[in-house]
C-alpha cells in the first residue's frame, strides 16, 4: 500500500482490491470514531452510502473495523482534486466549468436520493478523473457529523464551504450541500474562497451576510448559483432543480 495523503479525518492509501483493481483505503483517526456504539453507527452510515448510484461519485466498496482501526474502501479515481488543479493551473471557465457543475450536481442528486447529506462538499472532495468529476467522502462526512454536537470546537466540515445553518450549529439537510456546491463552483471559477476569513467569527459573518460577486460565472450557471447561495435553506433549489436549470 502507498500513502496518497492525510488530513483531519485520517490517512488515505492506494491499494489493490480482490480483483486486482486499484482502490483507495481511508483509515480514520481513532479520536473521530470513538467507542463501539459510534463505530457501529459509522458502519451503518457507510452501508447507506454504498447505495448511492455511482454516476459522478467514487463508489464505496467496503467499510469495517480491524484491530480498532476503522477504514472505508472506495473506488480509486486517478486525477487531481479541484482544489489542486485550480491551484496549479488556475481557475476553470466556460464549458469546463459548466461540465464540472453538471457532473457534481448530478452526484449530489444521487447522494441525496439515497438519504445522505454530504456535509463536507468542497474543492478537495471533487476529483477530476479521466471520465469526468467524481465526488468523494460522502460516506465519511455524514457519519462523522452525527457523532458530535455541532459547536465552535467540533464543527464537522470546512469553514469557508459550510452553509450559514451549518456554521451556526443548526440542523443541516440537503440544502446545506447545495450552498456548499455553489461555493465550490465559485472557487472553480475564481481560485478563491467565496467566504474568506481568518477566524470562525469572521467566516460566520461572511456566510450569513456577504453576497459574493457572481459575474465571473457563465450565464448558464449564474442564476442557479445565486439561488443556491440563498441564506435561508428553504429558498434554495434541490439538486434536481439545479441540474434542470443548468441543462435546459
Amino acid at each position: 500500500m502507498r500513502q496518497l495523503g492525510s488530513g483531519g479525518q485520517g490517512s488515505v492509501y492506494l491499494a489493490k482490491g480482490p480483483n486486482g483493481e486499484s482502490v483507495a483505503v481511508k483509515v480514520l483517526h481513532g479520536r473521530l470514531v470513538g467507542g463501539p456504539g459510534q463505530r457501529e453507527r459509522f458502519l451503518r452510515e457507510a452501508e447507506m452510502a454504498r447505495r448511492v448510484r455511482p454516476f459522478a461519485t467514487a463508489r464505496i466498496l467496503d467499510a469495517g473495523v480491524v484491530d480498532d482501526l476503522v477504514y472505508i474502501v472506495t473506488e480509486y479515481v486517478p486525477g487531481p482534486s479541484l482544489a489542486k488543479l485550480v491551484y496549479e493551473q488556475g481557475p476553470r471557465n466556460g464549458d469546463s466549468l459548466t461540465r464540472l457543475a453538471i457532473g457534481t450536481i448530478a452526484a449530489l442528486k444521487g447522494i441525496h436520493a439515497a438519504g445522505i447529506v454530504h456535509r463536507d462538499f468542497k474543492p478537495a472532495n471533487v476529483l477530476l478523473g479521466p471520465d469526468g468529476p467524481r465526488v468523494i467522502d460522502f460516506g465519511v462526512a455524514g457519519a462523522l457529523d452525527r457523532m458530535a454536537m455541532a459547536s465552535a470546537d467540533n464543527l464537522r466540515g470546512t469553514l469557508p464551504y459550510m452553509s450559514p445553518e451549518q456554521i451556526s450549529g443548526e440542523r443541516v439537510g440537503p440544502a446545506s450541500d447545495i450552498f456548499s456546491w455553489a461555493s465550490t463552483m465559485l472557487y472553480g471559477a475564481t481560485g478563491r474562497d467565496a467566504f474568506e476569513g481568518g477566524s470562525l467569527p469572521q467566516v460566520h459573518r461572511m456566510l450569513v451576510s456577504h453576497h459574493p460577486d457572481l459575474s465571473v460565472l457563465p450565464p448558464a450557471l449564474r442564476g442557479a448559483v445565486e439561488r443556491c447561495l440563498a441564506k435561508d435553506p428553504r429558498h434554495r433549489p434541490t439538486a434536481a432543480e439545479v441540474m434542470m436549470a443548468i441543462t435546459s
